[in-house]
């Protein structure tokens, strides 16, 4: 397996631009070095939980395994499929950019994929905070409309894809 670090152009670019600062204001480029490593500290256990669920994530969920109930011929169901998915989804978006990719590659549509993503924006562990704070009626509109928006989403999408 060839593993292909994108982002070595990025480092180079950055290290370089540090090094030119670094020549003509060192105390500034060095207080900068050291905020710079002082946010990399804090965030690492966040990149390390992301590394772990997108592992578990790739282990568990099998693109060719989910591909059957999200195929050309999934119908109603892979929508009903994507919403809830959506929905029950958790986590950072970008944890799931490498599923959702092998989906894409797999076959999936991508009607079912902007579903996906768009009925993320359902919250389930935020609902009874929006409960609280915009009342009962209110959060079952919001969502309901969120939900159907995503539908109505996926079928915008599928129009653009046909007029290409």
């Amino acid at each position: 397996m060839k593993i292909n670090f994108k982002g070595l152009k990025f480092l180079a670019a950055v290290s370089l631009i540090y090094l030119t600062l670094f020549i003509f204001d060192t105390s500034n480029t060095f207080a900068s070095i050291q905020k710079s490593g002082t946010i990399l500290y804090n965030l690492l256990p966040i990149f390390l939980f992301i590394i772990f669920i997108t592992a578990m994530l790739n282990y568990f969920l099998k693109p060719k395994e989910i591909i059957k109930h999200f195929g050309k011929e999934s119908g109603i169901k892979g929508v009903i499929y994507s919403v809830l998915g959506g929905v029950l989804s958790h986590g950072p978006i970008y944890a799931w950019y490498g599923v959702l990719s092998d989906m894409r590659n797999e076959g999936v549509k991508d009607r079912l994929l902007v579903t996906f993503l768009y009925a993320r924006a359902v919250k389930l562990p935020l609902l009874p905070f929006m409960i609280d704070l915009f009342g009962v009626l209110f959060t079952i509109i919001m969502t309901v409309y969120i939900l159907l928006s995503s539908v109505l989403q996926g079928v915008a999408m599928e129009y653009l894809e046909k007029r290409r």
